[in-house]
């Protein structure tokens, strides 16, 4: 007989976001088929008001969301771990069951990402597909990348690559964890038969979102390309930017987080093998777009 997957469930909540949070709560307990061990991180918020079934981590201060996820993966126990925002919700009892089926039945597979729609019926941001192609939520299988929002990752391959790049804070950080996930040897499958609700928004509506993510896009490729393509993927990326950012006052302060990118420490620098550049290659997204 086949053994319960279990699955640490790793929410972060600032108490800003009560009815939502009810919402992802309610879905998550009426999951089936699955063991669940579900770790709040009161990221700057101290927990209160929960179901006795969650447990909880008091952070004082806001240590942004990937710091914030690796708080509550060292606290979460199972073999799986499972990132959930906290304006999702599952509608499906077997949705986590799903994702754990697919990370089960093979041993190379570390991520199953599962289809984002938004409950309202507006469209899915691009982001949330790891495919060019997003026409009906994008074909099925291996993926270069992930949408950090709502996946479950093998806490084994989550562990071995070393987690959340932690001082990112916001932005970016789920592309590091995935060159690293696929230069070590594992695979990343993107599920859209699986759905999972979430609201369809613009980051940019965040306050840091132009200067984390220009700052951020040098740290992932300080960090994780081999230095021929730094200066390629920068290039390419300030060029789509310079196209897409929609002001002088907002492309200013992208330029000002560019600049911070190569004044500061990104940390380690482990750059993905040739041979990894040669797969994301093939696999349709060369790691300079």
């Amino acid at each position: 007989m086949a053994t319960t997957p279990t699955i640490g469930v790793v929410l972060l909540h600032m108490g800003d976001r009560p009815v939502q949070l009810a919402e992802a709560l309610s879905t998550l307990r009426a999951q089936r088929d699955v063991e669940l061990d579900v770790v709040l991180v009161g990221n700057g918020w101290e927990p209160h008001g929960l179901p006795d079934w969650v447990r909880t981590v008091h952070l004082r201060e806001n240590v942004g969301i990937p710091q914030g996820r690796n708080v509550g993966a060292s606290e979460a126990r199972g073999e799986f771990l499972y990132f959930y925002d906290d304006d999702a919700s599952l509608p499906t009892p077997d949705v986590l069951s799903r994702l754990a089926a697919v990370i089960g039945a093979d041993d190379r597979v570390a991520v199953a990402q599962p289809r984002g729609a938004d409950p309202t019926g507006k469209p899915a941001p691009r982001r949330w597909v790891p495919r060019f192609d997003v026409r009906d939520g994008g074909r099925a299988g291996s993926a270069t990348w992930f949408w950090e929002a709502v996946f479950m990752i093998r806490r084994t391959a989550f562990e071995q690559v070393g987690g959340w790049p932690g001082q990112f804070f916001f932005g970016h950080e789920g592309i590091d964890l995935a060159w690293r996930l696929v230069d070590a040897g594992w695979r990343i499958e993107y599920v859209p038969s699986v759905v999972v609700h979430h609201p369809s928004t613009d980051a940019a509506r965040h306050d840091i979102f132009y200067r984390t993510n220009a700052r951020n896009r040098v740290w992932v490729a300080r960090r994780r390309l081999p230095l021929p393509l730094v200066p390629v993927y920068l290039a390419t990326w300030t060029g789509v930017m310079m196209l897409r950012v929609p002001d002088a006052r907002s492309r200013s302060v992208w330029l000002d987080g560019f600049r911070e990118g190569w004044t500061t420490d990104p940390g380690e620098r482990a750059p993905m093998s040739w041979r990894t550049v040669g797969w994301l290659t093939r696999a349709g997204r060369p790691p300079v777009i």
